[in-house]
């Protein structure tokens, strides 16, 4: 290193050398963890056929349950804040404001995350990235539940979202690299469901150990069972088919020929994504719709359980429950939604996310201005459940997947993510600021005042944006 050294009067000698060391040092570690995170070498081809297709077989399940049960695991994480919000709201250690402010930090850090992160995720070792970001978020988890006050409750939940940001990218390009085009449908629905199914086992198990303990037992309690996850996804997925020694996922359902899928590895990958997914309006336009669709999306979800509780007059379990069921009503609506579109509209979304659009607007106005009875608020959340779970598929990703090339999905997520979850970090403040507590007779009184009108309005703009796209066509390059 001495090569390196100049005399300077200014400068002590000592400090130019350790910069120079830490300068490597950095580089030396972000290389190291460039090598663990991204995709393997390709292995050697098997030539057996019938060794292949068995193979093949087996792994691509294993990965399909892997990335289905290990989102779910992401959800449970993620939904935990939406039960808890209420009590720690009545601790009095965070206002509406701040808690406003602590969600939409989390969606930044998330939208953010998830456009760098599913970019990445073209180029990674998926088995590695999924796995080790559910295991960093488990720790955040745990770590809110030990502090009591806004602006470490603030950092950890956007930590938290950024290290959430490392689940949906892998598990749509694993999705891709596994199965065909034709199947994509039906099964990114089953793999939607993943949604549905982590948030109504937050609402159910954590609302009845906060019930029964606090509200940081319920951080700590997310963040505990979704280690348990982390085992599953590591030693459930796999890296590509290449590194396994079988064909390209395309090559073997023999949608493109070795010579294309060679042809199609001389090009960039960083080229491809500027092409054929930044660069495409159709993209753009999707995004603005899921935008839409999160804004009311996550009113409902994260400030649901407030509004059963304190407007409609349920208890803590109660309001859970309801949100519980929707949250079922959408696991159906996620698995039929992509049936319905590959079976009878020849894998077309348009007109099936046309309709779903119309009826998850008119179920939210139900909930929220319809006359107040339990049977109306369970019918409401049973359509708003069932359209959710398939416009959040159509909008928040598959759309978008279906118009771009496989070796950039990745990218098509990043972008509708970023967009996506620039709409929920909107609501986020945007209704923290909206909503006002009272004190009438020592007991808080929660008004939404206009909130609900935002709510609504996004809905009904997230349809007619859609409509833009209606003819959107693949794009190859």
């Amino acid at each position: 290193m001495l090569e390196f050294v100049y005399y300077n009067k200014a400068v002590p000698y000592g400090f130019i050398i350790i910069r120079i060391h830490a300068t490597e040092g950095v580089f030396f570690m972000l290389n190291l963890i460039w090598n663990f995170f991204r995709t393997a070498p390709d292995a050697v081809p098997m030539t057996d056929g019938e060794a292949i297709k068995k193979k093949f077989n087996a792994m691509r399940w294993r990965v399909f349950a892997s990335i289905t049960i290990g989102y779910a695991f992401y959800y449970i994480i993620r939904q935990s804040y939406s039960v808890i919000k209420k009590p720690l709201l009545a601790s009095g250690i965070v206002t509406p404001t701040e808690i406003g402010i602590i969600g939409s930090v989390f969606f930044v850090t998330y939208g953010l995350g998830k456009f760098t992160n599913s970019f990445l995720a073209d180029r990674m070792n998926n088995k590695r990235f999924f796995s080790f970001g559910l295991f960093i978020s488990s720790l955040t988890m745990v770590g809110m539940g030990l502090v009591n006050s806004f602006v470490p409750l603030a950092v950890l939940w956007g930590l938290n979202g950024w290290f959430q940001s490392y689940g949906a990218g892998p598990s749509i390009v694993s999705l891709n690299q596994w199965f065909s085009n034709k199947q994509r449908g039906t099964l990114y629905g089953i793999w939607f469901t993943s949604h549905n199914l982590g948030s109504s086992f937050a609402y159910f198990a954590i609302a009845a150990i906060v019930s029964m303990y606090n509200w940081s037992m319920g951080f700590i309690a997310a963040g505990i069972i979704s280690l348990i996850g982390t085992a599953f996804i590591y030693f459930g997925m796999s890296d590509r088919p290449e590194t396994q020694g079988l064909p390209n996922g395309a090559v073997y359902y023999g949608e493109k020929t070795q010579e294309q899928i060679d042809a199609e590895k001389e090009k960039s990958v960083g080229t491809m994504q500027w092409n054929a997914v930044v660069k495409n309006p159709a993209v753009w336009i999707l995004g603005l719709s899921s935008l839409c669709v999160y804004i009311a999306r996550y009113a409902i979800e994260s400030w649901g359980v407030v509004y059963l509780t304190s407007q409609k007059g349920y208890d803590m379990m109660g309001a859970a429950g309801v949100m519980a069921y929707m949250q079922v009503a959408g696991i159906f609506g996620a698995l039929l939604c992509g049936v319905i579109s590959d079976k009878f509209f020849n894998h077309k979304r348009n007109m099936p996310a046309l309709l779903y659009g119309i009826f998850y607007s008119l179920s939210i106005a139900g909930f929220l201005w319809a006359p107040q009875s339990f049977t109306m608020d369970m019918l409401c959340m049973t359509f708003y459940g069932f359209t959710m779970g398939a416009l959040v598929c159509y909008m928040g990703g598959l759309m978008a997947v279906d118009i771009v090339p496989k070796r950039v999905t990745g990218a098509a997520m990043g972008m509708i993510g970023l967009l996506s979850y620039a709409g929920a970090a909107l609501q986020e403040f945007i209704t923290g600021k909206l909503m006002t507590i009272t004190v009438v007779n020592g007991v808080k009184v929660y008004d939404f005042g206009l909130a609900t009108e935002f709510w609504v309005g996004a809905a009904v703009v997230s349809t007619l944006l859609a409509l833009l796209v209606w003819n959107a066509k693949p794009k190859e390059d």
